[in-house]
């Protein structure tokens, strides 16, 4: 089967590699159908690492997707061959301290699509996996809504984990990429509507404001804590940072009112951040890490099915799996636009 691999820093190639076989009565063949560029894919492209995770190579790369089932173990019974399915990249024992607390996402022996040292990941042809990662959407959605399912699960998680209980309170979202819109998105469909996104390029914000965002800051233009008080004179209840960048993280402090929540998203590319802790301290904020979703799926789904959010919203490009390198260079470079590509097979 085709398959793309990463050979070194911001280097790829198409190869060919043996079919995966079923060999777990619980285990399903997964043709794939159309898989996502995500920013954690990027950050292995561009630096070969995301934290103490080092890439080997050559190593294939990749975990949002979606695609038809081909083949079933004996003891499937949640899907059928002819599926289109939504996959999480998600891996987890079940028998854990954490799995069994309920935290499937931070499972001690979790394996995930496209991570190294783990499994390798779904920019290929075919791919095995526990018939339990995969949530049938045969008729409900199309193949590209179904690979943006995982991205949107980011964005409901966040929201989630932000206990927000009131829609008429004030929010703001570092970043308009495909996690920042997710979030808005969500935000949206709960039914906020005091929402600011600030994003430093431009067609990244007419995205955000195409999507439905109240308030729109470029930081280039301006300092960030003045442009938001001339809209919000009592700065935000929620801030979300989904850019991975340390100005974002210094201004989300800034622009938080006291009690405030900053809900960490982004992956920042040294894996640390740095805060002004007396402002922090002073103000009492909490903050809150996301750890990819925990039991999201099913929810995203729902909101895609019925309309609440239209997901494809984000997508800018369309490649095949033999331009995979052509997706990278423009998704990491910011090049034409770019928000989200897709890979369809």
């Amino acid at each position: 089967m085709k398959q793309v691999v990463l050979t070194g820093i911001r280097k790829m190639e198409l190869t060919t590699a043996q079919v995966p076989a079923v060999i777990s009565d619980g285990e399903v063949k997964i043709r794939m159908a159309s898989i996502g560029v995500c920013g954690s894919d990027i950050h292995y492209y561009a630096e070969g690492k995301i934290g103490t995770q080092v890439v080997q190579y050559p190593f294939p790369v990749g975990h949002e997707c979606s695609g038809y089932i081909v083949e079933i173990g004996a003891a499937v019974k949640n899907v059928k061959v002819g599926d289109l399915v939504v996959v999480d990249p998600s891996v987890h024992c079940g028998h854990c301290d954490q799995c069994l607390a309920g935290r499937p996402h931070t499972c001690r022996n979790n394996r995930f699509l496209g991570c190294p040292g783990q499994l390798d990941g779904c920019l290929a042809e075919y791919i095995v996996m526990p018939s339990f990662t995969c949530f049938p959407v045969t008729g409900k959605m199309t193949p590209v809504q179904a690979a943006l399912i995982e991205p949107l699960t980011i964005g409901v998680y966040a929201v989630k984990l932000a206990g927000i209980t009131n829609a008429g309170i004030d929010t703001a979202i570092f970043g308009a990429g495909p996690i920042g819109l997710s979030i808005l998105m969500k935000l949206l469909a709960d039914g906020l509507k005091n929402i600011t996104v600030i994003e430093p390029l431009e067609y990244r914000l007419k995205k955000a404001d195409e999507v439905g965002a109240e308030y729109l800051i470029n930081p280039e233009t301006g300092d960030v804590e003045s442009m938001v008080k001339k809209d919000n004179e009592l700065l935000m209840d929620v801030v979300f940072e989904a850019s991975g960048q340390q100005e974002a993280v210094t201004n989300a402090v800034k622009i938080l009112k006291p009690g405030g929540k900053l809900v960490l998203v982004g992956i920042p590319p040294d894996a640390q951040y740095t805060f002004d802790m007396d402002l922090m301290r002073r103000k009492e904020l909490t903050v809150i890490n996301v750890r990819r979703q925990n039991h999201c799926v099913e929810e995203a789904i729902d909101l895609v099915v019925t309309g609440k959010i239209d997901v494809e919203k984000m997508v800018t490009h369309h490649f095949t799996l033999e331009e995979t390198p052509k997706a990278f260079e423009i998704v990491e470079g910011y090049k034409d636009g770019a928000i989200k590509a897709m890979i369809n097979l």
